[in-house]
């Protein structure tokens, strides 16, 4: 495995690939950057920027989780904002074409369209505290990290829940994949994927590791940071762990993403961004 390291301050926390370049959240700073050096400032020191995605209109969108926020910058440099009240933090594109987010404070959905045009609908939990989101087969599915379990929302608002077979697993990130949706139970040292029939299995990952965000590939495998270990690991299509690669012990991997070039990409928020090459 061939390793590069991109040093940037500020504390990376959300990746991506979008327009030739590697963006990145600088949760801490108030800032996006990019790993060619570019630098945006969000000028609200307190936005922590967190989930960034390439958006369908030439532009990255990301989640400002402490001003209620979605943000976007376009591939020109244009800065704008939407207001969405609730804590956005997970975000993605669905199948609508529109940025759908998890609102963390209010155990809601939120979407929001390329025009700016705001709703919000509820998942019917309280206290389920909605993470992270992906959209896969037509539908958006999130984490319910204090309601262990993963929601299911059409794009009309109705929700389905599936509970996880293993108690207070803590999920978090989540991704879709060819053959399912990947998904990391943080508390519980797993990674779990789930079918559109609500079929879930479960894979071990090391013992506190606190797996936190996963990257499905599209040969049915993911990649997944192992926050609490300070490393990223690579299970294969059956959940085995295939490749593991340590960072140091406070390096604090969060957001990864799959390169186009195979490559990926990980956010250390004690200060770069990781590139490997399997």
């Amino acid at each position: 495995m061939i390793l590069n390291e991109f040093s940037i301050d500020g504390a990376p926390y959300g990746v991506v690939e979008a327009a030739g370049e590697v963006w990145t959240t600088l949760v801490h700073t108030g800032l996006v950057a990019t790993a060619s050096g570019r630098v945006f400032n969000l000028d609200a020191p307190q936005s922590r920027p967190s989930v960034i995605v390439d958006g369908p209109d030439d532009a990255v969108w990301f989640t400002r989780n402490g001003d209620d926020r979605i943000g976007r910058i376009s591939y020109d440099a244009a800065m704008s904002a939407v207001e969405i009240a609730g804590a956005p933090y997970g975000l993605c594109v669905g199948p609508d074409d529109a940025l759908w987010c998890t609102l963390m404070s209010t155990d809601a959905i939120g979407r929001i369209t390329v025009d700016g045009d705001v709703s919000t609908y509820p998942i019917g939990t309280t206290g389920a505290f909605p993470a992270m989101i992906t959209s896969y087969g037509g539908d958006l599915w999130f984490t319910l990290n204090q309601a262990n379990a993963i929601g299911r929302m059409t794009v009309d608002g109705a929700v389905s829940t599936y509970p996880l077979p293993t108690d207070a697993a803590g999920p978090v990130g989540i991704s879709a994949g060819p053959d399912g949706v990947w998904f990391t139970e943080l508390l519980a040292s797993q990674v779990g994927r789930i079918t559109t029939e609500g079929k879930i299995d479960e894979f071990a990952v090391p013992l506190d590791s606190k797996p936190h965000a996963v990257a499905a590939t599209a040969d049915g495998a993911c990649w997944v940071t192992l926050w609490g270990a300070g490393a990223v690991a690579r299970l294969d299509a059956d959940g085995n762990i295939t490749e593991q690669h340590p960072f140091g012990k406070d390096s604090e991997p969060h957001g990864l993403t799959a390169g186009s070039d195979n490559s990926i990409w990980v956010a250390l928020e004690a200060g770069s961004l990781a590139q490997l090459h399997p």
